[in-house]
């Protein structure tokens, strides 16, 4: 015999947490379903245990989708303000790290902690289940069942919040595609984002910088960030190289741009003012002297600027400026922090994130192709598009 329930969320992560409270608030009998042994576990290691639960910033232009102006909706219904709102209400201490990034003063818990108590206000009541392999899902006339080791849940709406492949070892897996596609959706090829690049070839020279950081500004295709790039064993990592991360694509190049402050001219002028100085003290006044002696190698010139004619230190300049690596590949979705892609936005309401040709039917947080940057965005996108379904319920 099947239990039944108004609603059926697929997922304890941060989108189908908040979607469960939101529709449990409004009289809504909502059972949600956990693979793993305990719900948020996303939650408790995003911002080094501290969780950057939203960015202050947050609007449309921070996330990237096959149909960029879909998320416009669900963000501006509900807000990073509205969130922090409750935050204070809850009495979580925060603090603003850069680039409006909101996050914990005590412990990620807190903000689990939250959304249980937010899920348990009534007046309908959510009951969470733990360890619970959902083997099948079917539509049965006006209603959806949901199987698993247990049993078999039935309920007149379900919710997929299953997230996306990147961090498997955190029970991320690709659940969400096969049941889209199960049900006739279109799925945008998911991919790592935020995802730290390898190097091979001539570029091997810079692994051997592994742990040396700096500012810089990394470009993708049109898009460029400036923060910090690290060199890894591997490649490239670090905000600046994460965030490109995820506006690159195989066989394109990504530059950096090093000394991001120094205005056009600067080699020149540095030369005309101090004819003695030599580009590697330069560099090494404003760089990790590692990172300035592998870049004045590649670049090789040596001696007094003085000596150095004008036409090959505008090229350095340039060089610096755009300094092209080719990566052969990233670290996958092990290491990324996010998937791109994922359910398409074309089968989706932007107002109650539902299927148009499957009614009772949602997809929520990382499993719809919506990505935002690092800094609190896709946490944003869980709250929002989960307040978006969980109002529609």
């Amino acid at each position: 015999m099947a239990e039944h329930f108004d609603a059926i969320v697929l997922g304890g992560g941060a989108a189908g947490l908040f979607c469960a409270a939101i529709a449990g608030q409004r009289g809504r009998d909502v059972l949600v379903l956990e693979r793993s042994d305990k719900v948020g576990k996303k939650i408790l290691i995003s911002g080094g245990g501290r969780c950057n639960f939203t960015n202050i910033g947050a609007g449309p232009a921070n996330y990237l989708s096959a149909n960029p102006h879909f998320a416009k909706s669900a963000l501006s219904r509900y807000t990073a303000r509205d969130f922090l709102d409750l935050v204070e209400r809850h009495g979580i201490a925060w603090h603003e790290k850069t680039l409006g990034q909101l996050f914990c003063d005590g412990s990620a818990r807190q903000i689990v902690d939250m959304l249980l108590e937010e899920c348990a206000a009534g007046p309908g009541k959510v009951t969470i289940r733990c360890r619970e392999e959902v083997s099948a899902v079917a539509r049965e006339g006006e209603l959806f069942s949901a199987t698993t080791q247990h049993g078999r849940f039935t309920a007149r709406a379900i919710v997929v919040a299953t997230g996306g492949p990147s961090i498997p070892k955190m029970g991320a897996s690709d659940f969400a595609y096969g049941l889209a596609r199960q049900f006739g959706l279109k799925v945008v090829e998911p991919r790592p984002a935020l995802v730290p690049l390898t190097l091979g070839g001539e570029e091997v020279l810079f692994r051997e910088l592994s742990g040396v950081a700096a500012e810089v500004e990394a470009r993708a295709g049109k898009t460029a960030f400036r923060e910090a790039a690290l060199f890894t064993h591997r490649g490239l990592s670090g905000p600046s190289i994460l965030q490109a991360s995820s506006y690159w694509k195989h066989g394109e190049p990504v530059t950096i741009r090093f000394l991001p402050d120094r205005a056009p001219g600067w080699l020149l002028e540095a030369k005309r003012d101090t004819p003695s100085v030599h580009l590697r003290s330069i560099l090494r006044d404003a760089l990790p002297d590692r990172l300035a002696d592998v870049l004045v190698d590649q670049l090789g010139i040596e001696g007094d600027l003085g000596n150095v004619p004008d036409k090959r230190l505008r090229a350095a300049e340039e060089r610096l400026s755009a300094w092209r690596f080719n990566p052969n590949g990233s670290e996958g979705f092990a290491k990324a922090e996010v998937t791109a892609g994922g359910i398409s936005t074309a089968e989706l309401s932007s107002k109650t994130m539902e299927a148009k040709s499957v009614p009772g039917l949602h997809a929520i947080g990382e499993a719809v192709d919506v990505t935002g940057w690092l800094g609190g965005y896709n946490f944003q996108w869980a709250w929002a598009s989960g307040y978006a379904a969980g109002s529609a319920l």
